[in-house]
């Protein structure tokens, strides 16, 4: 086997095509086997095989800097640097990471999972090579799978091509984010891609123009003698500055009629393709004709791709072509499987509100399945917005529709609405809007580590004026939390956050409404716990463990975390000891700001997470490791009695 023979880029130089053909299959079969037994992301990595092997085939990681957004893409990539005996603890606590990490190789520059970074990591990189501090050669930035839908990659687009920074910008064009890629830039190309069975005459004149083009264009030689021939135009007596404006138009024109795309090059970035993504040798002689290139300026190379290739179960899954998946049976792929939990609750419930009101419509950043909303769109698909990975343009945009009259509910994960901050307190809270804020996988996440814990939220959002935060600890408490918000929201924003996973099932006579907390055991005034969300049911195992003690704990559920519930409060008070605990940060979290609220009689305690960077592990893992589980409350609460 060819892969065992790989175990540093290097190796890859001396394989012939065939070889590196064949290297390509056991790499796919590779993945599968250790995702299967692991869970990850799967899709995107088989789309980027041959790409990450030309790669390391043309450039020289790690003083060629190979920069990858997102890293859940960079798994090849891992691979081909020396980490293939480590697959077997994918995304495990004390594993290998699902994305790039600086601490596992020197070949991972950037620690990169969250989308629409890469090209601004790539401008700081090449301005400090350029400044003499670090010896690299060349910064190699490779953007996909939907990336490009982020502002922040054009903003910093906008200033390579200004700068004319040497970056060569690798764009992995799969069509696709998680879901399909909401971007009208290179439709054209991808439309012209997936007629190829079947292409009209027109189709195939300007793919072959267009394919001749990009051949003459990558190659240098025409480069510098186009050179020579606007200097010679430009020097012509009388005429030349109307020369050369002449031939730049029919360049322009033709660009236009042939790479829409083009518009790279308005912004001062050379742009070459589209290339075929799995062909290693036609990739590997655009990456090196774009290396000499480079040396003008920044230069896009448009690759496609396929996400899912090689893996019936991922090709022909239409949804995201098994963009992550569980651990599974490889031979049968994944089941499929709808949201399920707090994030099917939410499903349900928001088809209903827009059945009641005709005002609510949806919106999401590109993850119209992982956030429940599939059916709503297929049931109003006209009140449906997926604006791709642009989170900050999600908030404002909901800022707008709420300003004219709709109630917009939007659906994104905890981790990813800390991007759109400053939107959701200028844009939204400071106006007073009617928008409903639904974060899932808020709190600790798990596998996917440090990135993806959804630990802000509380301490943040509760500190915004006027804001409702609500947090539910059931799937029906999640329900009425968004009935009560079409009415809450009249005064203003609303957010409701929940976790990742299962949710427990409660009976309606069990479920609290509007901002009140509710209280489900009343102890002897030792000690009360207050528990935020799906803390609650910890915090029962808690007043359990104690009861065993001699202990008959309070418990409340705090439901509404801004505002607070004043009898909770009066409630809380008469105890000796209160605890609160909160799968949020406890520095500035609700319990800070419970505990802050009594007087000065209580012994307490807020419990919550770390201020610190949580590496990956299961949340009951990670839980347990923080005190933050049934006996480590219960404990904490013991030490407060002594």
């Amino acid at each position: 086997m060819h892969l065992e023979r790989v175990t540093r880029p290097e190796d890859l130089r001396g394989l012939t095509g065939s070889e590196l053909d064949e290297l390509a299959t056991e790499i796919r079969d590779f993945v599968v086997d250790a995702v299967s037994g692991t869970g990850g992301h799967l899709g995107s990595n088989l789309g980027v095989v041959e790409l990450s092997i030309a790669l390391h085939r043309v450039f020289e990681s790690p003083r060629d800097a190979i920069l990858w957004d997102t890293g859940h893409q960079a798994y090849i990539h891992k691979i081909l640097t020396g980490r293939v005996d480590r697959f077997s603890e994918l995304r495990q606590a004390g594993g290998l990471s699902g994305y790039p990490s600086r601490e596992e190789s020197e070949h991972d520059v950037i620690e990169n999972s969250h989308a629409s970074t890469v090209l601004s990591y790539a401008y700081g990189l090449a301005v400090a090579r350029d400044a003499g501090t670090v010896d690299r050669r060349h910064v190699v930035a490779v953007i996909g799978d939907g990336a490009m839908t982020g502002g922040l990659a054009f903003e910093a687009l906008n200033n390579l091509g200004h700068s004319r920074r040497r970056v060569i910008i690798v764009l992995n064009d799969n069509g696709r984010s998680y879901a399909p890629t909401v971007s009208n830039l290179w439709a054209n190309a991808q439309a012209v891609d997936e007629r190829e069975n079947h292409p009209s005459f027109a189709s195939r004149v300007v793919g072959s123009l267009s394919t001749a083009l990009t051949d003459i264009r990558l190659n240098p030689v025409y480069v510098r003698r186009q050179r020579r021939i606007e200097r010679f135009l430009e020097q012509l007596p009388g005429v030349g500055p109307q020369a050369e404006k002449a031939l730049e138009a029919i360049k322009a024109g033709v660009r236009e009629f042939l790479q829409p795309p083009a518009f790279f090059e308005a912004l001062g970035v050379r742009y070459v393709g589209p290339v075929d993504g799995h062909d290693i040798a036609a990739t590997e002689e655009a990456l090196r004709n774009a290396e000499e290139l480079s040396a003008e300026g920044p230069i896009v190379v448009h690759v496609l791709t396929q996400k899912g290739r090689g893996y019936a179960p991922a090709e022909h899954d239409d949804e995201k072509h098994l963009h992550d998946a569980p651990t599974f049976d490889r031979n049968s792929g994944p089941p499929r499987v709808g949201p399920s939990g707090y994030t099917q609750a939410f499903s349900e419930s928001v088809v209903k509100l827009a059945e009641n009101d005709p005002r609510v419509v949806a919106i999401t950043a590109a993850m119209p399945g992982p956030t429940g909303l599939l059916p709503f769109q297929e049931r109003f698909p006209d009140r449906f917005f997926d604006v791709g990975i642009a989170e900050q343009h999600a908030v404002t945009a909901a800022a707008g529709m709420a300003m004219s009259g709709l109630r917009p509910v939007v659906a994104i994960y905890s981790t990813f609405l800390s991007r759109a901050w400053d939107q959701v307190v200028y844009d939204v809270a400071l106006h007073r809007l009617p928008v409903v804020l639904c974060l899932d996988r808020a709190g600790v996440t798990g596998p996917d580590g440090a990135s993806h814990h959804g630990m802000y939220d509380l301490a943040l959002l509760t500190k915004v004026p006027g804001m409702r935060v609500l947090a539910p600890s059931s799937a029906q408490e999640l329900q009425q939390m968004l009935s009560d918000a079409a009415d809450l929201a009249d005064d203003g924003p609303v957010v409701i956050r929940y976790p990742r996973g299962e949710a427990r099932q409660m009976a309606e006579s069990e479920v609290g409404t509007g901002l009140s907390a509710r209280r489900l055991a009343e102890g002897d005034g030792g000690i009360c716990l207050l528990a935020v969300g799906r803390m609650l049911e910890t915090a029962e195992e808690a007043a359990a463990l104690l009861a065993e003690r001699g202990h008959a704990a309070t418990v409340w559920d705090v439901r509404s975390c801004s505002v607070l519930d004043p009898a909770m409060l009066a409630d809380a008070d008469r105890h000796g000891v209160v605890v609160t605990i909160e799968d949020g940060i406890a520095d500035g979290g609700v319990g800070a700001a419970i505990i802050g609220a009594l007087g000065d009689s209580p012994r307490t305690a807020a419990l919550g997470l770390p201020t610190a960077f949580i590496p990956q592990g299961s949340p009951a893992e990670i839980l347990h490791r923080l005190g933050l589980d049934g006996e480590g409350v219960a404990a904490a609460c013991l030490r407060l009695l002594d």
